[in-house]
């Protein structure tokens, strides 16, 4: 049995991590931690876990944690690459829901986050947890920087175009929107129900910090640079991400029922990757709590543009449902392990 700690586990992706990990037959939640809530019950904060986790809120303890055989990090960014360095060196494996092990470029990553990275070094030694292209590194890892929410979406919807070399790399072009859940937990007045209900936006147009992932992650796919034109939007709902993917064919000969079969063929042995049939519409109710990315392709009016749509849910595929994926993968475990719940629909 693995002996799991989580670090920050009062946020949405720490509760989501808690209802996973649960029912894990492998996995045991050890200690829990958060320096606001220390000695308040974790039933008392998340009301649907009574009767299911029975363990009070810890102040983070590097010494504590080190006794674990895996730790996540459900927490902002700044905050794991202070602990990190100490517990890899105590041999503990790490699974980071965090952006501070993302970007393997730390300047590159400062640019963006506006502050130092402090642990440079062990950037080096993060391994990228997207399992649908990284799984044989996963499995090696003692450091796994788990992708962000709108990057997953994104990256499955055009790694197989990408490594095939299919479509125009320096012309790509992604729409996606999330629900509120993404922004997290913490009190703010675009959050409120009032300013939400009945309204969609765009936010973030100039530049989002997800750009710079998303692109080091497709360039790796294309085996180059690429051109990525990124607009996230807010959704009206808690959960879920709808991505709409936009690219060029480089040979508009290629019809589109074998970019279909292109597609299934590259995720037949990605038990997470649901390559719908064509026609499909995916929508986020249809992966609401499920560790599931459900992908469509589209070539309207049959011109050169090809259009994938991708859904996940942004607290299980997009983040607590693959990091517990990566936790598998690492310790030798069913990749599926915990994870086979079906999504809440409607």
């Amino acid at each position: 049995m693995l002996k799991v700690g989580i670090v920050g586990g009062t946020g949405y992706t720490g509760a989501e991590l808690l209802r996973l990990l649960s029912t894990h037959a492998e996995a045991e939640v050890a200690m829990i931690t958060s320096r606001a809530e220390d000695g308040v019950a974790v039933d008392e904060l998340f009301p649907s876990l009574r009767g299911v986790v029975d363990l009070r809120f810890t102040a983070p303890d590097v010494d504590a944690l080190a006794s674990c055989d895996v730790v996540f990090f459900a927490t902002p960014h700044n905050v794991a690459m202070n602990m990190v360095p100490e517990l890899l060196a105590a041999g503990t494996r790490i699974i980071d829901l965090s952006a501070d092990f993302r970007i393997a470029d730390a300047e590159l990553w400062s640019k963006w986050y506006h502050e130092k990275h402090i642990c440079p070094d062990v950037l080096a030694m993060a391994v990228y947890g997207l399992p649908e292209r990284n799984a044989d590194k996963i499995r090696n890892a003692k450091l796994i920087a788990c992708p962000g929410c709108y990057p997953t979406a994104i990256e499955l919807g055009f790694i197989p175009l990408l490594e095939q070399k299919l479509v125009d790399p320096k012309r790509l072009i992604a729409s996606a929107a999330s629900g509120v859940s993404g922004a997290g937990r913490q009190a703010k007045i675009d959050n409120l129900y009032a300013e939400l209900s009945e309204s969609f936006k765009a936010y973030g147009v100039a530049g989002h910090r997800h750009l710079p992932e998303i692109e080091q992650e497709l360039a790796l796919a294309a085996g180059g640079a690429v051109g990525l034109t990124f607009t996230p939007h807010l959704l009206p709902q808690v959960r879920g991400i709808h991505a709409t993917l936009y690219s060029e064919l480089l040979d508009p000969a290629v019809p589109l029922d074998e970019l279909q079969f292109m597609f299934e063929k590259r995720y037949a042995d990605a038990p997470f990757v649901d390559v719908m049939p064509l026609g499909s519409l995916p929508q986020t109710r249809t992966v609401r709590g499920a560790n599931t990315c459900r992908i469509a392709l589209y070539r309207p009016q049959n011109r050169d543009t090809v259009v994938v749509l991708s859904v996940i849910d942004n607290l299980v595929k997009g983040a607590s449902g693959q990091a517990i994926q990566n936790m598998n993968l690492m310790f030798g475990l069913p990749e599926t392990m915990g994870l086979q719940g079906v999504a809440l629909l409607p």
